[in-house]
């Protein structure tokens, strides 16, 4: 399918999710199969409490939260949409699967009722768990997190929403040009809020738009590297934020650019776009060399605790089918699987009530940010991305693969890594 025919197909308005409906096999499960499922249940392990809690309206009653040693004193009903828009977001491509009797299947209806209640009551000002929409910056990175969910999937997410739940969160994510963002990664926070009101038909703010993806498109270092404002940082924030933020940005605004002028191409947004994704692709190449043969990756930079969601670069591009040459979708399922399994096991990631905790392999309140809380932790949904995939989809079916590193230290042949010039 070529790009003009994706976005046809997936304009935000009538938007058709195109996946290949689910089977149910009586023969015994293969290994992928229990991988698929080894995920799903984890997912729903870490999304669970929080939509389940919130879509009964006693999110805040019943959620203990806990703040950073370090805490900035900022107002800490920040943690609750903090962790219901990152769970969010990372649900969101899973969600917008068909429905189907699997053992998995079961688990996603599950959510996805939880979430459509959950979107409801955060905006519902009669309601406990209203959300702090209106006080603190904070609230526009989360808005993005939830707009971004939005984008993902619209027909399982946005359509079924009624029509004053609608204008709640229309009326919520206006509000919040209120935020001027600082120069830094929250440019594209400001710019993602503004772009899904344009892909809802509502009036946005188009410099909002242009000039975060103009400020950032700036700071490009070369070799797939941002730096995230006029100083480079090396952390993992090109792929919490900034690839991941630009690709969604610049994919809905040419669907929306499709949806009203379907017979008029616009190279140049094509050309950003393509751009965009290739840089992505060469954060992924990196971020797949960083897993070590046995499922580790360094802690090193801001915000480590969100854990899994220093991959959403790598995820992101198996979601969309575009790896980088030379990196299978086996390898990267197996490379994640390892992680996901290390990290996991560890003895107090969840508390003993299923919340996540502060820390990185296990309870590490220390190196928690001073902007960080046990709402900050559920980023790490964006690591399971590629439950969007259909059970059918290559990622989940081809046999196991040995990934970049385990190649590396057993002395076997592997991809030479070398710069690129985009």
């Amino acid at each position: 399918m070529n790009r003009r025919d994706f976005i046809q197909k997936n304009t935000f308005a009538g938007l058709a999710v195109v996946t290949a409906p689910a089977t149910v096999s009586a023969t015994p499960a293969t290994p992928q199969e229990n991988t698929r499922l080894y995920w799903a249940k984890l997912l729903y392990k870490i999304a669970e409490p929080v939509l389940k809690n919130l879509s009964e309206s006693t999110l805040q009653k019943n959620w203990p939260v806990e703040y950073s040693p370090a805490w900035d004193n900022r107002n800490a009903k920040v943690a609750y949409l903090e962790g219901f828009a990152r769970t969010m977001v990372g649900i969101a491509p899973w969600l917008a699967l068909p429905d189907d009797n699997s053992e998995e299947g079961k688990l996603r209806k599950q959510l996805h009722n939880y979430a459509l209640k959950s979107i409801q009551n955060s905006v519902d000002p009669a309601n406990p768990d209203y959300m702090l929409w209106r006080k603190e910056g904070q609230t526009l990175v989360d808005a993005a997190f939830l707009a971004q969910s939005l984008l993902k999937a619209p027909d399982a997410l946005w359509k079924p929403l009624d029509e004053t739940t609608k204008k709640r969160v229309i009326e919520e994510f206006r509000l919040l040009r209120r935020v001027v963002p600082p120069n830094n990664n929250w440019l594209l926070f400001a710019a993602t809020v503004e772009v899904f009101l344009l892909a809802v038909g509502e009036e946005a703010d188009r410099f909002r738009i242009e000039f975060g993806l103009r400020k950032i498109e700036d700071w490009y270092v070369g070799d797939g590297w941002f730096k995230d404002g006029e100083v480079f940082h090396m952390d993992y924030y090109n792929s919490f934020v900034i690839h991941p933020m630009i690709v969604d940005v610049l994919d809905t605004l040419l669907k929306v650019h499709q949806k009203q002028s379907p017979e008029k191409k616009n190279q140049n947004l094509e050309d950003q776009y393509t751009k965009a994704v290739k840089r992505m692709q060469r954060q992924a190449d990196f971020l797949e060399r960083l897993i070590s043969p046995e499922g580790s990756f360094p802690p090193f930079g801001r915000s480590i605790t969100y854990r899994l969601g220093a991959f959403q670069a790598l995820t992101h591009t198996t979601l969309l089918r575009q790896l980088p040459e030379g990196v299978s979708p086996a390898q990267v399922r197996c490379a994640l699987t390892a992680v996901m399994k290390r990290m996991f096991a560890q003895e107090g990631v969840f508390d003993k009530a299923g919340w996540l905790s502060l820390g990185f392999a296990g309870h590490q309140p220390g190196i928690a940010d001073s902007y960080s809380n046990a709402g900050s932790m559920y980023l790490t949904t964006l690591g399971f991305l590629p439950l969007g995939l259909p059970a059918t989809d290559p990622f989940w079916v081809d046999a196991d693969a040995e990934w970049t590193q385990q190649k590396a230290w057993s002395g076997k042949p592997f991809k030479r890594d070398k710069a690129v010039g985009y």
